[in-house]
């Protein structure tokens, strides 16, 4: 039976993967409003700066700073790198998909922090597991539709950014539990700030005036509340458990994409939402049974 302490960890993880989510979503909706007007990299650039600021603050108020060496150890710089490469490959596939339908494959992560935990750290799946992989795959297909004319070649790239983020979690374990996680939130604030400002070097930039750079304040904030809550969840309580209250993200995500841009998933689309969303109450539940069977082991 789980002890108290691992209960509470659980629950702590499951609220903090929630509000992430939330604050993702919302700074998703915030940075593709301004991206109409602004090069892609020129905005997470001026976001980013923006959030280093807010995190260093925050950490110097907790007196993390103290400690500041901590956040260029090697776990936390290729962390870091990996969460930079992949928001700025989401971020590009963001601005040119329904916030809906990104949303929707990027929650095909828990998926694929399974397939990696079974290629990197040798775990064992059961046939349960396995089915629910390929039933999460056949639904990201489904809210790709990659056929004919429907093609979108920037799903495929959220694709590519959902197996970086599903290894940024994984890495994020690594992490020894002595490095603060705000000090985690620094490095990975930077890190997307610098890779965006040499993008921009060759992308270029244009005028910005204060009403975008007030939106892009206020995705700042969004941005630094979920790395901090995304690192926090993934270093207590049980991955299995924790993972899949990702899909929380997609009723924000849903809302935002009909509210602001009138973006309704097609029928097709809804199935394969259904389909990842079920995946991934399969894995939970086969997890689950797994932490109950006596000597199961991971």
């Amino acid at each position: 039976m789980r002890d108290a302490a691992q209960l509470k960890a659980n629950r702590r993880g499951i609220v903090l993967m929630s509000a992430a989510m939330a604050f993702f979503v919302v700074n998703d909706a915030l940075v593709k409003f301004v991206s109409q007007s602004l090069p892609t990299a020129q905005l997470i650039f001026l976001r980013g700066v923006m959030a280093s600021v807010l995190v260093f603050a925050v950490a110097r108020h907790l007196g993390a700073t103290a400690r500041i060496v901590d956040a260029a150890r090697r776990p936390v710089v290729v962390r870091a790198l990996v969460d930079a490469v992949a928001s700025l490959v989401y971020l590009v596939s963001l601005f040119h998909l329904p916030i809906a339908n990104a949303t929707a494959i990027n929650l095909a992560s828990p998926l694929f922090i399974t397939l990696l935990a079974v290629m990197l750290l040798g775990e064992r799946v059961d046939a349960g597991r396995w089915l629910s992989i390929l039933v999460g795959f056949a639904g990201v297909l489904l809210v790709i539709q990659p056929r004919g004319e429907g093609f979108n070649a920037y799903a495929l790239l959220c694709l590519v950014a959902t197996v970086l983020h599903a290894s940024r979690d994984l890495l994020t374990r690594r992490i020894p539990a002595g490095i603060p996680s705000i000090l985690i939130t620094l490095a990975t604030a930077i890190a997307v700030t610098v890779l965006a400002g040499a993008v921009s070097l060759v992308e270029g930039w244009r005028a910005f005036d204060a009403r975008q750079l007030g939106l892009l304040a206020l995705a700042s904030g969004f941005l630094a509340g979920g790395y901090y809550c995304i690192i926090s969840c993934m270093r207590a309580g049980e991955l299995s458990l924790i993972a899949p209250f990702r899909y929380t993200g997609l009723l924000v995500a849903l809302l935002l994409g009909w509210a602001v841009w009138g973006d309704v998933p097609n029928l097709l689309a809804w199935v394969g939402i259904a389909l990842l969303v079920g995946a991934g109450l399969g894995l939970l539940r086969g997890e689950r049974r797994r932490a109950a069977t006596p000597g199961s082991g991971s």
